[in-house]
């Protein structure tokens, strides 16, 4: 780890998880453009070093499904005014039948406990800052199950939820809760998927235009700076060519 991010007294202060790529690195980009010190956390130390150092935040080898790493980056975030969980991911295309037990529970555990490790710990943090603000990143998978996504919806809808509750739990007190549920994205998210598998990863995206990273990182940042008395609950952005889980056009 880096030591503590540093900054201007009055420079608010974001954590982003996952952010070595896809929409974790772009909405650290996109919050640090907003003026934001932006403390990028992701277990590839040397994607989030490079990251940091083009953005001026700061890096930390995050690992969400680690306590301990939850743990010392709460630590060296003693103030804290933005939480991005963006870490998460799908694994495979099985059916319920064929479904890998492992896959489930990797899914489960970056996804849903993952969202909920940083988030409790960095709820003081968020509290005591008179201004916080969670913004987990969902998918359109948390609204509608389709076949071959059974462990991925499970999970999303898991972080629905648990947004949902948190909502109602802070309810008067000064923290911010959103969800913002993308489409597809071309980030390396099927690369994940199909287990490295180029040429599947290119097919979800053949003949379409999908959401960018750089899209869905300039809602965060959107949503991140509406005014304190205003709560962005949900937003489910599509692609122009998506308008639901597996329908999409393609030319």
């Amino acid at each position: 780890m880096n030591d503590s991010p540093t900054g201007p007294a009055d420079q608010r202060i974001a954590v982003v998880t996952g952010a070595s790529s896809g929409i974790g690195a772009a909405s650290a980009r996109a919050l640090a453009r907003a003026g934001f010190h932006v403390v990028a956390g992701a277990r590839r130390t040397d994607r989030v070093e490079v990251l940091a150092r083009e953005i001026g935040g700061t890096a930390v080898t995050l690992d969400v499904t680690s306590d301990e790493s939850v743990a010392a980056l709460a630590r060296q975030v003693p103030v804290c005014h933005l939480l991005v969980n963006n870490a998460g991911g799908a694994l495979g295309t099985d059916s319920i039948a064929e479904a890998k037990l492992e896959d489930w529970q990797w899914m489960y555990d970056v996804n849903v406990l993952g969202t909920l490790r940083a988030t409790k710990a960095l709820l003081p943090a968020l509290l005591a800052s008179g201004d916080g603000q969670v913004i987990n990143i969902g998918s359109i998978a948390a609204r509608e199950p389709y076949p071959g996504g059974g462990g991925y919806n499970v999970a999303k809808h898991g972080v629905a939820a648990m947004t949902r509750v948190l909502r109602l739990e802070l309810l008067g007190q000064p923290v911010r809760v959103s969800e913002i549920d993308p489409g597809m994205v071309e980030t390396e998210f099927s690369l994940v998927r199909f287990g490295g598998d180029l040429s599947k990863a290119d097919a979800v995206y053949a003949g379409t235009r999908p959401l960018t990273a750089v899209d869905v990182a300039d809602t965060v940042s959107w949503v991140a700076q509406r005014p304190p008395h205003v709560n962005i609950d949900q937003i489910l952005m599509l692609a122009t060519d998506q308008t639901s889980a597996q329908v999409v056009h393609r030319s």
